[in-house]
């Protein structure tokens, strides 16, 4: 129903916010469980642009997908700190997106950041936290600290969840050593290694998909988890009387943002600026964010969001969380991460 309301009035909408009617199409490559049905539909019908969307679960699959030479994506949606590896690696194009019309609705602490200060190549996507996500009634007791994860009780043996992405875990692992991010120091690694060694015997699974489902089901009862997603999951389970909830630890929660970034590769580079400009505008960024559950960068779409996502307290942080922004790592740095993780996977 919602569907069918929104495409009755697109035409309207995009003549109202100065959207010229194209053709063609746009090829999306995004996020799993990440683009809004409604969002496209509502962009299809407003532009006569034909969407495609294909899909990766991790920014690691989507850098090495486009440095192989990854052809036919028009708009990809890379994490702020993969983006400083994406713009000086020649794999993305400056398409001016401070210049776009709808550029105006973004917040100002979304505007030229650290990661694309002139705001030639990102467009603002979404932006959230990622710490861990439990069942509360299974686990007993409210999740205060990254102990329940890092160092479990012996009846979690078994029913907890990482990351497949080796960013997310590592840097919640330096969290709860109290290290520094894109950590150089051989001595502090080995630490974080030792940490998630003696953590792997806990360890249901390493993946980045189908978290709130075993959950839900009670196959694990702390996982790894992104704010929106936990947000979707606490939905689902207050359903079926299960309670989940998305924990801020004391030792701090990792932030993020994502951005809609052009491959130099993109056959259809008017088509991906149409849609950069189109989802700046504050009802379609409502959209996206009550579909995937995130916080969005648009000045005004509160008021066009559900009343739920409004209040929710994956999203409304406690005023005494700590949040510590992820960045890109040097080679040495990342050479550890890599080291680590490898050795944890053996």
């Amino acid at each position: 129903m919602r569907t069918t309301a929104i495409l009755a009035t697109a035409t309207a909408l995009a003549c109202a916010a100065g959207l010229a009617r194209a053709d063609g199409k746009l090829n999306i490559y995004n996020w799993t469980d990440y683009t809004a049905p409604d969002l496209i539909a509502k962009f299809e019908a407003a532009t006569g642009i034909d969407v495609t969307l294909d899909t990766y679960d991790t920014n690691e699959t989507l850098l090495a997908k486009m440095q192989a030479g990854a052809r036919g994506y028009d708009i990809i949606v890379p994490s702020h700190n993969f983006i400083p590896i994406f713009i000086p690696g020649g794999l993305v194009q400056a398409v001016d997106v401070a210049t776009m019309p709808n550029f105006a609705n973004v917040d100002e602490r979304w505007r030229f950041p650290a990661w694309d200060p002139e705001q030639k190549y990102s467009a603002p996507f979404h932006w959230g936290t990622s710490s861990v996500a439990y069942r509360r009634d299974l686990l007993g007791h409210e999740l205060t600290s990254l102990r329940d994860f890092f160092e479990p009780a012996e009846e979690l043996r078994g029913r907890i969840m990482g990351f497949e992405t080796p960013e997310e875990i590592v840097n919640l692992g330096h969290l709860y050593l109290g290290q520094a991010f894109c950590n150089e120091n051989p001595e502090e690694m080995q630490k974080v290694q030792d940490l998630l060694v003696a953590q792997k015997p806990y360890i249901l699974a390493y993946s980045s998909e189908g978290v709130n489902d075993r959950l839900i089901n009670g196959d694990a009862i702390i996982a790894n988890q992104w704010n929106g997603n936990a947000f979707r999951g606490r939905i689902t389970a207050a359903e079926q009387g299960k309670d989940l909830a998305y924990a801020y630890p004391v030792e701090g929660v990792i932030a993020w943002a994502d951005g809609l970034l052009v491959p130099t590769t993109a056959e259809n580079v008017e088509n991906a600026r149409i849609f950069m400009n189109f989802v700046m505008d504050p009802e379609n960024m409502a959209l996206q964010s009550d579909f995937t559950g995130f916080a969005g960068p648009i000045t005004g779409q509160d008021a066009h969001m559900s009343e739920e996502l409004r209040g929710a307290p994956e999203i409304e942080m406690p005023a005494d969380a700590k949040m510590v922004f992820s960045f890109a790592c040097n080679a040495a740095a990342q050479g550890l991460i890599d080291r680590v993780w490898t050795n944890v996977l053996r």
